[in-house]
């Protein structure tokens, strides 16, 4: 059924990038519109003190592995694990009850420790319980890893939570990645492109574990709620947070239901706070041109550049190249190179200039017909992993931002919002954008839990918000308004990428662990290069 065409989905951040292999190793990402608000009623602390004062049975990490990468990494004796009860509705205190996966380094410095920091990658569908093992063992990261636990959780939904969210199975998901349903535009298509979108919400809710009323409840609105449960169990007076991406999301919703639980909160590649769902894309379809220009600059420069030497006809090479896999697809390897993968795997490579060097091999490949190194770019940003099993991220992605966001059910709405982020960015042209990204949620089988708006906090002390001048995921002006709106402070860093904290920018890094560690802010109009 051919879900959604473009990384147009998820907001993971990159924190570690790696060019040292033979297989591309860029994270990928975009994001959800904007940081939503709860519309519900607040839950009674009173009826909560035995889920925020529960201990937390700290552990191996081993059993949460569900992959080889994963076990190798949870063998590390430094980090341990373990499952936070949690309601799965806070208005039903006394009813089910979940459980998520939570992840902590210890801080080196016992001595010197000043409490927890808890990390987000973003998503929706990241697993905060990697993030943090990769964080706490990066070298940029050390002067953190001295001073704080570094603590990661995975959303409910996610990773080692449970329950986790199902929708569709792993031949389901390579299927639908194969199928280029959505170029037929006719009254026909489009019907069909609708039908699947609601077979898609009722497989969701059929193979998940409490069904909608895990649909109903797995929004932004209570992952904050479950944050600030983890908060009290870790023994944390106010909270200190690091999100990147969608977890600039995570870190605004809290705020804004816990000003004065608040510590500090750095936010790198922010989600624009005011626009919606059709904005959000048109806006952050024209970043990914922005970076793909540099790309085409950076390319073009090259000798050995698979689009030729001309970076102003970068577009209509990049277009001549992968246009005829809508009709014939390529070898790659035991599996062939669709059109959308093509385009999932160039656009997850824009994240970051790490990725670029496997990009341009992948065209060159694409040329001599084998698609082997744009489709591995594809499965990372979907989460597959080598054996042929998906992480679930997309699947998360979609049963968030249908919680979350205010629902687009006009067609003439969809319609005028996929010819502009076409016009804002022609190198996708000859696909779509995803039209299901702007009306699978309007046949949603449950209603939305939050809203998009401007948020106005009182009492929050002043957040460190980092955004990029070329990030293709979340664009600069979304930093700088996320910066004015919460009243914070904005570092301003010169780069083509999608986040940068803790990549080993010394200029960032040294302004970060200034904020969390001392709380002290860089002067207005910083800017790192």
């Amino acid at each position: 059924m051919s879900l959604r065409r473009v990384p147009a989905v998820l907001a993971v951040a990159v924190l570690v990038a790696s060019c040292t292999t033979q297989e591309p190793q860029p994270a990928p990402s975009t994001p959800v519109p904007a940081p939503t608000t709860s519309a519900s009623p607040t839950p009674d602390p009173k009826a909560l003190e035995k889920f925020t004062g529960q201990k937390l049975a700290w552990g191996s990490c081993t059993p949460f592995a569900d992959s080889q990468s994963a076990k190798r990494a949870f063998a590390d004796k430094a980090y341990d694990c373990a499952k936070l009860t949690v309601p799965l509705d806070y208005l039903k205190p006394d009813g089910e009850t979940i459980a998520i996966g939570v992840l902590r380094h210890k801080a080196k410095k016992a001595d010197q420790r000043i409490g927890s920091l808890v990390v987000n990658p973003g998503g929706p569908g990241g697993s905060g319980v990697a993030a943090a093992a990769r964080i706490a063992k990066s070298p940029p990261a050390a002067t953190l890893a001295g001073r704080f636990d570094v603590v990661g959780f995975d959303p409910r939904g996610v990773g080692t939570s449970e329950p986790k969210l199902v929708c569709l199975t792993d031949p389901e998901r390579d299927a639908d990645r194969a199928e280029d349903s959505e170029s037929d535009m006719t009254s026909g298509g489009v019907a069909k492109q609708l039908a699947d979108a609601k077979a898609y919400s009722a497989k969701c809710a059929e193979r998940t574990k409490h069904g909608q009323e895990m649909l109903a409840n797995i929004g932004t609105r209570d992952v904050v709620r479950d944050l600030d449960v983890l908060r009290a169990t870790l023994g944390d007076e106010k909270l200190t947070y690091l999100g990147y991406s969608y977890g600039t999301q995570i870190g605004t919703a809290y705020a804004e239901a816990y000003p004065d639980k608040v510590r500090a909160l750095l936010l790198d590649g922010a989600i624009d706070p005011e626009l919606d769902t059709a904005e959000s894309l048109v806006t952050q379809m024209a970043g990914f041109q922005n970076t793909f220009a540099e790309f085409g600059k950076w390319c073009a420069a090259r000798t050995d550049c698979a689009l030729g030497r001309q970076a102003d006809a970068m577009t209509k090479a990049f277009q001549d190249l992968v246009q005829p896999l809508i009709t014939k697809p390529v070898p790659a390897a035991n599996r062939e190179l669709s059109f959308e993968d093509a385009i999932t795997g160039t656009s997850a490579a824009l994240y970051s200039q790490d990725a670029w060097k496997f990009l341009n091999d992948g065209f060159a490949e694409l040329k001599r017909g084998s698609g082997k190194t744009l489709v591995a770019l594809a499965d990372n940003y979907y989460g597959r992993e080598p054996d042929g099993r998906y992480e679930g991220i997309i699947d998360v992605y979609f049963a968030v931002r249908c919680v979350d966001s205010t629902r687009i059910t006009d067609r003439r709405v969809i319609e005028g919002a996929h010819e502009r982020m076409l016009q804002g960015a022609p190198f996708l042209a000859g696909g779509t954008p995803d039209m299901s990204e702007l009306d699978i949620c309007s046949v949603w089988p449950v209603p939305a839990t939050s809203e998009v708006h401007k948020p106005d906090i009182e009492g929050l002390p002043q957040p460190l918000i980092i955004s990029t001048t070329n990030d293709p995921a979340t664009p600069y002006a979304s930093g700088v308004n996320l910066a004015k709106d919460l009243k914070g402070a904005l570092l301003t860093f010169e780069g083509a990428q999608h986040t940068v904290f803790l990549d080993g920018n010394e200029c960032v890094d040294k302004a970060g662990f200034a904020y969390l560690i001392d709380g002290d802010l860089p002067a207005p109009g910083t800017r790192c290069t």
